[in-house]
């Protein structure tokens, strides 16, 4: 019996609380889309609540079709239990930031960080630079907010191209924001799929290295051509005294950076890891003295509070951390599964999914789905969360289905998911960008390599493999 074969009886096989035709799934499933893609872009609601809306409504097409609320409840329970790896996962990850900032390992990251920075290669620079701060922030948003308007008004004194500037700023954010143990959406790909997070960081070397290499490639010939040695160099040079001023810039603030990367090899499971990269890091905390011991508490819970007096970009940059910090993605992976969990019990999902089962027969077939369909809701919906979701939970039978290992789901979901939301000009990265650096995402698009360079290797790397 053949693989298509296989996908179509276990299919068929399975005890849906309803089978939809193919007419009525695709209506059904037009419709969740076109809903969430008013409520959340078009009205403007969070995500949350869009979400919840749709869940009302595909309730309500289940008691119509004559299911039983128990038993769609128990569907999306049942869908939730997958998820319930991530939520301790989440939990620590607030814990984790929240160490790295009192003991000052991401201020003194951030300060060798911008050390790189060199006149002469501008583009390149800042690409590097905001991927290395993004790496250790965990957030490409905040990345741009902070460290990108820097580089924005860094980028004036060096008489360098504001468009291109700002495609370097978002290539860099959204590769720190991909490749960081500290990322939601890395923490949520990997959850999605279940499997270990350090394994899905490292597979996705494969095609985060091709991406950065040709990146920096590009951005040293736009540098070659803007090649400036007359520059203000005031603004950066504030920029690192005001770190300076903080007296949480020193070099043992990195041991907890080394200690977590050793893990990651060893591989040590993630929780554990943070674990122990953030007892370090208090260790070091208290050592130097930096911080009451008295606040932590507070710290761990709501997240570190810089000293007002401090540059208001560090403020803004350092107000991180805390388990008050994961509520928001917490709340919308257990919104989002549910949902998911509630299109695979009605059978939406699966009557989509019998229809291409035939065509799902090698792993590169099933790459380009995976990826079109997290294109899609990026372009559709405008969330990434939304995207990694939907498209991990609806292709994660076909990967077991096919014998493929999950990891190149994860790093698909990544790959065409995350970094693809802020190319998206309705998205929320898309607006919040935009907003930021004072640059529209068409104009900033052409030279955010990194993103869409990503989504090409992707869909060539697994036909190799």
């Amino acid at each position: 019996m053949t693989q298509q074969q296989n996908v179509l009886q276990e299919s068929e096989g399975q005890d849906f609380l309803h089978q939809p035709s193919f007419l009525e799934a695709s209506i059904v499933s037009g419709i969740t889309v076109a809903l969430l893609s008013f409520l959340i872009i078009g009205t403007g609601w969070a995500p949350h609540i869009g979400i919840a809306f749709v869940m009302l409504c595909l309730l309500i097409y289940g008691r119509v079709k004559g299911i039983s609320y128990k038993k769609m409840q128990q569907a999306m329970a049942d869908s939730l239990m997958s998820s319930v790896g991530a939520l301790y996962l989440f939990f620590f990850i607030g814990i984790l930031v929240t160490s790295l900032l009192i003991s000052g390992a991401i201020p003194s990251l951030i300060y060798y960080g911008t050390l790189l920075m060199s006149a002469n290669y501008f583009y390149v620079s800042v690409f590097l630079i905001t991927g290395i701060i993004g790496i250790s922030l965990g957030s490409s948003l905040t990345t741009v907010a902070t460290l990108g308007v820097a580089f924005m008004g860094i980028g004036e004194a060096f008489d360098a191209n504001a468009v291109i500037t700002a495609g370097a700023i978002v290539s860099g954010a959204f590769l720190g924001d991909k490749m960081s143990p500290l990322s939601d959406t890395t923490t949520i790909s990997a959850a999605t799929v279940e499997i270990d997070l350090f394994d899905h960081i490292k597979n996705m070397l494969r095609t985060t290295v091709p991406a950065l290499i040709l990146c920096c490639v590009i951005y040293i010939g736009f540098s070659a051509f803007n090649h400036n040695d007359v520059g203000n160099v005031e603004r950066i040079e504030t920029f690192r005294q005001a770190l300076l001023d903080t007296n949480l810039v020193h070099l043992v603030s990195l041991l907890p950076f080394v200690l977590l990367v050793c893990l990651a090899i060893m591989r040590v499971s993630a929780v554990m890891a943070m674990i122990y990269t953030s007892l370090l890091a208090v260790i070091i905390a208290q050592f130097l003295g930096y911080n009451d011991f008295s606040q932590y508490g507070t710290y761990f819970f709501a997240g570190f509070v810089p000293n007002s007096e401090w540059n208001p970009d560090l403020v803004r940059m350092l107000s991180r951390g805390g388990l008050q910090s994961m509520f928001f993605t917490l709340t919308i992976v257990l919104l989002a599964v549910s949902m998911g969990g509630l299109l695979f019990a009605l059978g939406v999902i699966p009557r989509l999914l019998k229809e291409i089962a035939n065509w799902l027969n090698s792993r590169l077939r099933a790459t380009v789905a995976v990826a079109m369909t997290s294109v899609g809701v990026n372009v559709l919906i405008g969330e990434q969360y939304l995207s990694i979701l939907l498209s991990g939970e609806t292709f994660k039978p076909i990967y077991d289905r096919l014998g493929l290992e999950r990891k190149h789901l994860s790093r698909t979901l990544e790959d065409a998911g995350t970094v693809v939301n802020p190319l998206v000009p309705w998205s929320v990265c898309g607006v919040f960008i935009a907003n930021q650096l004072n640059v529209s995402v068409i104009d900033y698009l052409p030279f955010a390599f990194f993103c869409y360079l990503s989504v090409l290797i992707t869909l060539v790397i697994p036909s190799k493999q």
